[in-house]
């Protein structure tokens, strides 16, 4: 079946049903014209429709359109008022949820009355969901759905529900008209496209564009009805453009504003409702601006009328610094440069659509983003950059104005030492990219030559990546290419702002910030203007790898989720620090702590969003579960929303600290008053210290000597620039300490090791204390930290646990034990008084050697270790 439909400018007909007649049993041939009317004119729509049914065969069907030009002035009228330009003319954009209900479109009305510009004009979108409703129309009668006609009806009816609720009078009767005319239309037209199972790309525009037409109509009715003289404008009469691709369209400015100008000379207004969304090519066949392509059309009406400014009326403050969705952190930007509006609404920012900016920019026409539910926010100007743009309020140091992401995309990588230096070869590549139409948003080439690599749409690298083994297979062959490899599940991350350009450091912040939060970026590129820097990551890290470059750049807080090992004492008493400290480090240092998970070794408790600080005790009694530390570990660092994960681990078990290497690794900073990790096997020692030089994660254990003194990061100071370690003494143990300040006169050991104990001065089992365990480790520690490679078995230690105590069961039970053998701690005590003894530990750091006399007392303090060289 073969369909020509030459459409007039006007686009209005009486198309019906009742002019198909098919008999399926012979060849039939139908020529029929068909007149319309819209506004003022009586084109005409010619169609022809020839369809062959014979029995055995399949029936072929195609359909075309073409429009009939005609002389572009209206019957009778005089062609003598002047267009006037400048200004005085403001232009509105109102998108689909602006107009989505009838409420909505009596504010929008009320907005255009209230604006006191001389002229305006306004371009409107269909209702929210017309269009999806449309292409599905067009979609259910290619597939030969029968339910198109319900769904036409339904469409019909969400616009009549409108006009009832809006108008009244003519204006009703008019409208409803006028509405059931084109469904009618409509029905006869998707009836045809039904029979043929196919539509043309300008039949689709054709039936699409309606939503645009209904929704200027009503609204324009609206306006009237405040009492404001307005005409609204199908924009297919003025707006010329000429495809170049399947989703793309270049104006044509001169026949438009030609067009406009004869429009207007007829239609003189100072108020003009104008339809978004569709024009017409040059032959005048209904073409549309493809998808959003409201605010590109209000953009050229900008440039045509070469107004005062662009409004964007949206459902959102202005443009945002990142996707709210995934930053909620995120702040409304108070102005743009032309150049990163662009910028960001390429890579993904959907407030705009990314070629509004292009019309506008040649005229210096500002746009501004507003939001129709709030109008008291100020919004977002786009606008050409000045030297003092930057004194709104924002801060100095956010250099990069804001951040936009891709999704679903992938990484395909040609690469071969056959590339290097010669010509064409990233012709060829790109060549072969066009030929199946794939979009390539990102190329990244090393100055070797060596690979080529660049991003595309997920659902387009398979037909991307065969097309080029086919074109280079025997490049493939014979080894001048080695591989043409594909990376799936990527997300793109763009840093935009002007200001990056030519400012040193800029790149070295956004990877500092990505390999803190352990993100691998897996390709970069830079245009040489440095308005963006744009990253390749995976998909399941683009929400941490967003928030973590958002809150590097001073543009949020910095969130930190930790977690919690060990709830005891010390536990414990940094929790209720953290709850008394957490406003603080927000109001002054901009860092969020929120702690997602808490465990000890029977019961752990999780949190989505953050642990209620001042009742954790309840919480943890109430709604813990059975501590796993791999649950555990998984949900602290599993939310995508939160870039930087730390552990913080109070306790003294052996086994917590296993797990640093594995934390560390996974990107998991570790902070930690446990000795055992940095006192342990030496190999293993080794291996952690070695992994934190390579990575940018924090191992900070600060408080395993010295009780949270600066000493650890004091020894590296001085080591990192050249002086030598002579010697280190003090108290070791402040445990022992207190003990031995109490164990005089009629006192017994064992009351004053509860006192220390239930104080929370010692290890959770005192014996790592008394056995001189504890002061070991500390030994090792710091003579790891100075560079001596010793283990804890170098450190001979004589205990203060009595031997028949070394063995027991647990704490609880060594401390039921104790007072057995006071007497003899007491002799000890009056033997090393008696004596005037006192014990050293001496390390020679040249020598290497080691020597230990008895534990005694000097002035009721136990000297531990003297370094000496």
């Amino acid at each position: 079946m073969a369909f020509s439909s030459p459409i007039s400018p006007s686009y209005s007909s009486h198309l019906s049903s009742k002019h198909f007649k098919i008999n399926r049993t012979k060849v039939s041939t139908i020529n029929k014209i068909y007149p319309f009317s819209l506004l003022q004119r009586s084109p005409f729509l010619k169609v022809e429709i020839s369809s062959q049914w014979e029995r055995g065969e399949s029936s072929k069907f195609g359909i075309s359109a073409a429009v009939m030009s005609k002389e572009y002035s209206l019957d009778g009228a005089l062609e003598n008022t002047q267009l006037p330009k400048g200004d005085c003319w403001s232009v509105h954009k109102f998108g689909g949820t602006c107009v989505g209900t009838p409420e909505r479109i009596g504010k929008v009305a009320e907005i255009i009355t209230a604006d006191q510009s001389e002229r305006k004009l306004v371009v409107v979108s269909a209702m929210s969901k017309v269009t999806d409703m449309m292409y599905d129309l067009i979609y259910k009668a290619q597939s030969r759905d029968d339910s198109y006609i319900t769904a036409l009806d339904a469409v019909r009816e969400k616009h009549k529900l409108a006009a009832v609720d809006l108008l009244d009078g003519d204006d009703l009767a008019s409208f409803l008209s006028k509405l059931q005319d084109d469904v009618n239309n409509l029905k006869s037209m998707l009836r045809a496209i039904y029979i043929a199972g196919h539509a043309t790309e300008s039949f689709s525009d054709f039936v699409v564009g309606h939503g645009e037409l209904w929704s200027a109509h009503l609204l324009s009715s609206a306006v009237r009805k405040n009492g404001v003289e307005c005409k609204w404008m199908d924009t297919r009469e003025v707006l010329v453009v000429n495809p170049t691709s399947s989703n793309q369209v270049d104006p044509d400015y001169l026949m438009s504003e030609e067009r406009l100008e004869k429009w207007y000379s007829n239609n003189p207004s100072k108020t003009i409702i104008a339809t978004g969304f569709i024009a017409t090519t040059p032959q005048n066949i209904p073409t549309t601006l493809k998808r959003d392509g409201s605010d590109f059309s209000a953009a050229i009406m900008g440039a045509l009328l070469k107004a005062r400014q662009v409004t964007i009326w949206t459902d959102v403050d202005g443009v945002y610094s990142a996707d709210p969705r995934k930053v909620s952190e995120a702040v409304i930007l108070k102005t743009l440069s032309y150049q990163e509006a662009w910028e960001m609404s390429y890579f993904g920012a959907n407030v705009l659509h990314p070629r509004t900016i292009v019309p506008v920019m040649q005229y210096d026409i500002p746009i501004v983003i507003k939001n129709i539910f709030n109008l008291s926010a100020p919004g977002t100007m786009i606008c050409r950059s000045s030297g003092n743009e930057y004194e709104d309020g924002q801060k100095l140091e956010s250099l990069v104005k804001g951040f936009a992401t891709i999704d679903n995309v992938a990484l395909v990588n040609v690469e071969g030492t056959g590339m290097a230096g010669v010509p064409g070869t990233a012709s060829a590549i790109f060549s072969a990219v066009k030929d199946v139409g794939a979009n390539v948003i990102m190329i990244s080439q090393a100055s070797s030559e060596h690979s080529v690599c660049f991003a595309v749409p997920e659902k387009e690298v398979k037909a991307v990546a065969d097309v080029l083994e086919s074109r280079f297979g025997q490049a493939l062959s014979v080894g001048r290419l080695s591989q043409i490899a594909v990376i799936p599940n990527c997300s793109i991350l763009a840093a935009v702002g002007q200001r990056m350009a030519s400012t040193p450091g800029v790149s070295a912040t956004l990877f500092t910030a990505l390999a803190k939060a352990n993100i691998n970026i897996r390709a970069i590129a830079q245009g040489c203007t440095e308005y963006n820097i744009t990253v390749v990551v995976k998909r399941e890290d683009c929400v941490r790898a967003l928030r973590a470059v958002h809150s590097k750049f001073y543009l949020s807080r910095t969130i930190i989720a930790v977690g919690i090992v060990g709830p005891g004492l010390i536990g414990g008493t940094l929790l209720d620090q953290l709850k008394d400290q957490t406003a603080v480090l927000k109001e002054k240092f901009n860092i969020d702590l929120r702690v997602m998970g808490i465990t000890g070794m029977r019961t752990m408790l999780l949190s989505e969003s953050g642990i209620d600080l001042s009742r954790w005790r309840e919480l943890l009694s109430v709604k813990g579960e059975m501590a796993d530390m791999n649950k555990f570990v998984h949900h602290v660092r599993g939310n995508h929303f939160i870039p930087n994960t730390v552990m913080v681990d109070c306790t003294a078990d052996s086994d917590v600290a296993s797990h640093y290497f594995g934390w560390l690794h996974r990107g998991i900073h570790v902070v930690t008053p446990n000795k055992k990790a940095n006192s342990g096997p030496l190999d293993q020692y080794l291996k952690l210290r070695a992994l934190q030089r390579q990575s940018y994660t924090h191992y900070f254990y600060e408080a395993t000597v010295g009780a949270g003194l600066p000493i650890i990061s004091t020894l590296r100071g001085l080591l990192e620039t050249g002086d030598k370690i002579l010697r280190i003494e003090g108290i070791f143990s402040g445990t022992l300490s207190y003990i031995f300040n109490n164990f005089t006169g009629s006192r017994v050991f064992s009351q004053v090791v509860k006192e220390a104990k239930e104080a929370g001065y010692t290890e959770p089992d005192p014996r790592d204390d008394l056995s001189g365990t504890d002061v070991a480790r500390k030994v090792i520690i710091l003579a790891r930290e100075s560079g001596l490679q010793l283990e804890l078995s170098d450190i001979p230690v004589q205990s203060l646990v009595p031997e028949p105590l070394r063995s027991s069961a647990s704490p609880e039970e060594f401390m039921q034990q104790l007072p057995q053998f006071d007497q003899q701690m007491a002799a000890q005590r009056h033997e090393a008084e008696d004596t005037g003894e006192v014990s050293t530990l001496d390390l020679n750091f040249t020598e290497m050697s080691l020597n230990v006399t008895d534990t005694l007392f000097c002035d009721g303090h136990l000297v531990l270790c003297t370094f000496s060289i």
